[in-house]
């Protein structure tokens, strides 16, 4: 569905001020419009545009955190995993995170935005930290929560959130 930006804008916002815990994946699907469209209408500074030409800087500036929950989406599966970013390396067109809990080859170059975004979990409305990739198509590639619900962000996370909105920010 075709609709212009401030009529996309006030619906996703107008839904989302309804239900601020649904996922933002199904209140795109529910919209007809792709999920990068979402993260780009959430209310408040709930999602912060980062850039997207630091690709490699950005995800390097995961490691310090430890372990994370990284979700990949396609049509038809939802892979979620508990990892830490670390050991990169670079082969062709992949920038390749290998460590024995998360084994992910990043494609750089169908990558066309990233955001950081805190947002009510959708189990039960504590806030989540992420950091989201999107492809060309609007379709999320990765996420990537620092805080996945369940107790608010430890300042030593936020801290981390905040720092990465700090240095990437589009």
């Amino acid at each position: 569905m075709t609709m212009p930006d401030q009529e996309r804008i006030d619906r996703v916002r107008d839904a989302f001020a309804k239900n601020p815990r649904q996922m933002t994946l199904h209140l795109a699907r529910n919209l007809g419009i792709p999920e990068v469209n979402v993260i780009r209408a959430l209310p408040d500074g709930l999602s912060i545009e980062l850039q997207i030409g630091k690709t490699e800087e950005l995800i390097r500036s995961l490691e310090p955190l430890g372990k994370v929950h990284v979700i990949v989406t396609n049509g038809a599966v939802t892979l979620e995993s508990f990892g830490q970013f670390g050991n990169f390396s670079t082969f062709g067109e992949y920038f390749n995170v290998q460590t024995s809990s998360l084994d992910m080859h990043i494609r750089f170059c169908a990558l066309s935005a990233a955001f950081a975004v805190r947002k009510p979990g959708h189990m039960d409305g504590v806030d989540t930290l992420s950091v989201q990739f999107f492809d060309a198509a609007g379709a999320a590639a990765f996420k990537v929560f620092l805080t996945f619900g369940s107790k608010a962000p430890s300042p030593e996370r936020q801290a981390h959130f905040d720092q990465i909105i700090a240095n990437f920010r589009a």
